[in-house]
């Protein structure tokens, strides 16, 4: 199957330029989307994440760097907007209603001229208006020109500027290692929670972890509970 884009520009240089999709290529695409969540919701998961983010198809749209269409999908950011829009309506209408749907987005591209805070602040408020229950903040990954400067909670800054501007629940995430850091992050509102994923590929035990050496409790599964440290007599709680 071909690789689909807004518009039929390569990733980088060399690459096999996808295909500019039609219009009944974005009806389908809406629909792959819109299934995808149904399924979700008949195995009882408990939140839908639509992916707009490190340069996945709505992204794309999104940004000025990957959209040259001249339709109304293309040029002003409105219609840059449009089909992320229509697929997050399209799935918010396909699940009921008590079901969180939110959206993670590259809240800047790192390249000038690229899809940046401002304009993601413009996308955050037209999906709160929407019933977009969250907003999962990352940013980078739509082009090979973006600079990055890395460091501990790099992204978070996004995280908070949408939470003030929007009073949208926001997820942090980004080179965010330790307990004192994630625990930060939250009590100072700068989101209202933090996500992991290298970290927690590095040690699948990180919320015990940081429950440990935060002085909280976690939910173990009863077969666990032998497992808890003598030093840590609270720690675990049954499931």
């Amino acid at each position: 199957m071909a690789t689909v884009a807004p518009s039929a520009l390569p990733f980088a240089a060399g690459d096999i330029p996808p295909l500019a999709l039609d219009h009944a290529g974005l009806l389908r695409v809406r629909d792959e989307f819109v299934a995808a969540a149904k399924r979700a919701h008949r195995l009882d998961l408990d939140v839908i994440e639509l992916h707009a983010a490190h340069g996945y198809l709505l992204h794309q749209f999104l940004s000025p760097l990957s959209n040259a269409r001249d339709d109304h999908y293309g040029g002003m950011l409105v219609n840059r907007m449009r089909f992320p829009l229509e697929v997050f309506d399209a799935v918010r209408a396909a699940v009921p209603g008590d079901k969180p749907v939110g959206v993670r987005i590259s809240a800047t591209d790192w390249v000038a001229g690229g899809w940046d805070i401002e304009q993601s602040l413009v996308f955050a408020k037209e999906l709160q208006q929407r019933g977009c229950a969250f907003i999962d903040v990352s940013s980078g990954g739509l082009s090979p020109q973006q600079q990055i400067p890395l460091q501990p909670g790099y992204q978070v800054p996004f995280a908070e500027r949408i939470r003030l501007e929007t009073g949208m629940p926001t997820i942090a995430v980004g080179l965010i290692t330790e307990p004192e850091q994630a625990e930060t992050i939250i009590s100072s509102g700068q989101a209202d929670m933090v996500a992991l994923a290298r970290g927690m590929l590095y040690d699948p035990r990180w919320p015990w972890h940081a429950a440990a050496q935060l002085g909280a409790q976690v939910v173990a599964p009863k077969q666990y509970l032998r497992s808890q440290p003598q030093n840590l007599k609270n720690l675990f709680k049954a499931s």
